[in-house]
């Protein structure tokens, strides 16, 4: 594990080296507040819990996880390092997995950081703080799937505006296969046992019975076999743009 240890910590710095680490965290924090907040009418409700903060992470995600996997890859192709790093003594996975967990764990530390609304929730009433706790997971597991998804496509492209766009419509098309309103127009000529294959395959779905509480297997499951799978496709993209 040292290996991948050494690139978390190389890209972890690269990440605050530069004053992009602290507008994304900014960003967040405070679009976070805003849609928990205003739009969610998190007080206004009179319920002491935080699900209008977290019924907003998808949307959230689907902009700004994007925003950090964009560079992951498409940065080190534009410069011509990614030549250079895949002639270093170090598994090309490890450079995966390291410049992936170095990400993921950048956006969970800005996700660490709205730890102030968990405070307020339980200043103003008595919320179950296991739900909150389990929502967090899965707003961790959530970024992880998107920031997987951007990592291959990050791979693919030496343009990190190409990149950045892929990345929102793919992670777009998983979050659309579980609303209610796409399984209603595949119920009318499809078996409900393949609807229920659409809806399985929706980051929304799992990410929604997380939320609610309900820590399954199978949920966490996907979420670690998506990951896997993108991480895996990512790696072979660096095989096929070897040559690029």
């Amino acid at each position: 594990m040292s290996p991948i240890k050494a690139i978390i910590k190389r890209e972890l710095q690269s990440y605050f080296a530069t004053p992009i680490a602290y507008v994304f965290i900014v960003i967040f924090l405070i679009m976070s507040g805003v849609f928990g907040f205003y739009f969610g009418n998190l007080y206004e409700r009179g319920q002491a819990d935080l699900i209008p903060f977290f019924n907003f992470h998808p949307w959230l995600y689907l902009f700004l996880v994007p925003a950090v996997a964009m560079r992951l890859w498409s940065e080190e192709r534009n410069s011509g390092n990614i030549e250079l790093l895949m002639t270093l003594p170090v598994n090309k996975m490890d450079w995966v997995l390291g410049k992936f967990f170095a990400a993921w764990l950048f956006i969970g530390l800005a996700l660490l950081l709205t730890f102030p609304m968990v405070i307020s929730i339980n200043y103003l009433g008595s919320p179950d703080n296991g739900l909150i706790i389990a929502s967090y997971l899965g707003s961790f597991l959530l970024a992880g799937g998107f920031l997987a998804i951007g990592s291959c496509i990050s791979a693919a492209t030496k343009n990190q505006v190409i990149a950045f766009i892929l990345t929102v419509v793919i992670c777009f098309l998983f979050l659309l296969s579980g609303f209610p309103m796409v399984l209603n127009f595949f119920k009318v000529f499809m078996p409900q046992l393949l609807v229920d294959a659409v809806a399985s395959t929706s980051f929304l779905t799992h990410y929604d019975s997380i939320t609610k509480g309900v820590l399954d297997l199978g949920d966490m499951a996907y979420f670690a076999v998506t990951i896997g799978l993108w991480l895996l496709a990512t790696a072979l993209v660096i095989d096929m743009k070897k040559a690029d």
